[in-house]
């Protein structure tokens, strides 16, 4: 079903599995996320300091949701903020795949769905708004594929590249759960999972402190 046998550390707590997921299991996680998309949008958020809107597109599912906006900032929140609806219920088949890769973690409350098409990119960054950082932060890969730089846990230092295809998955954990990371390029016509092109990464998250 899904399987780790390829999979590597990058640097010590990020570690690569590359082709987690076969061709079906890609299929069918589109077709899920394409039917969250429906009910939660996809939308352009603002940098809290500027309000310059972000090149990626994203929208949430989960119990909660990572917005950002130039009066709230980076923040989650159980809503969508254009609909204001609440955000679809996660798919079973991430929860699966959270319990494979984090076996020992918190349920994840978040995924995080980005949408980049050709010209995209999302500069060098930490996933640093939750409670929790004992969870890993899991991402997974459909369409194109792309360049992933990842660094430090300090902005600055050397960095390394990883390309990831359609049906990798990628952990941060332990001392590369705060590392700064980001998406360097989209290789436009790579796969042809998305009819129209474009890559999408869906990356879910533990936010609050279990009880």
């Amino acid at each position: 079903m899904l399987f780790q046998e390829t999979a590597y550390e990058v640097v010590p707590g990020a570690r690569h599995y590359p082709g987690y997921l076969e061709p079906d299991r890609q299929a069918q996680l589109l077709a899920e996320i394409r039917l969250a998309v429906r009910s939660a949008p996809l939308y352009r958020p603002a940098m809290p300091r500027t309000g310059k809107a972000f090149s990626v597109q994203m929208t949430n599912c989960g119990a909660l949701g990572w917005v950002s906006d130039k009066s709230g900032g980076y923040r989650y929140q159980d809503t969508h903020p254009v609909t204001g609806q609440a955000w679809p219920p996660m798919p079973d088949s991430l929860v699966e795949i959270w319990r494979d890769l984090a076996p020992d973690a918190a349920p994840p409350e978040a995924a995080l769905i980005n949408f980049y098409d050709p010209t995209a990119r999302l500069g060098l960054h930490r996933d640093e708004d939750e409670e929790d950082f004992s969870a890993p932060v899991i991402s997974l890969s459909l369409g194109d594929s792309a360049r992933f730089r990842i660094g430090g846990v300090e902005r600055g230092g050397k960095t390394r590249s990883v390309r990831l295809a359609s049906g990798d998955a990628f952990v941060l954990a332990g001392p590369a759960r705060l590392a700064h990371h980001g998406i360097d390029r989209i290789f436009a016509g790579t796969s042809d999972l998305l009819s129209a092109g474009g890559r999408i990464n869906i990356t879910m998250r533990r936010v609050r402190k279990p009880e």
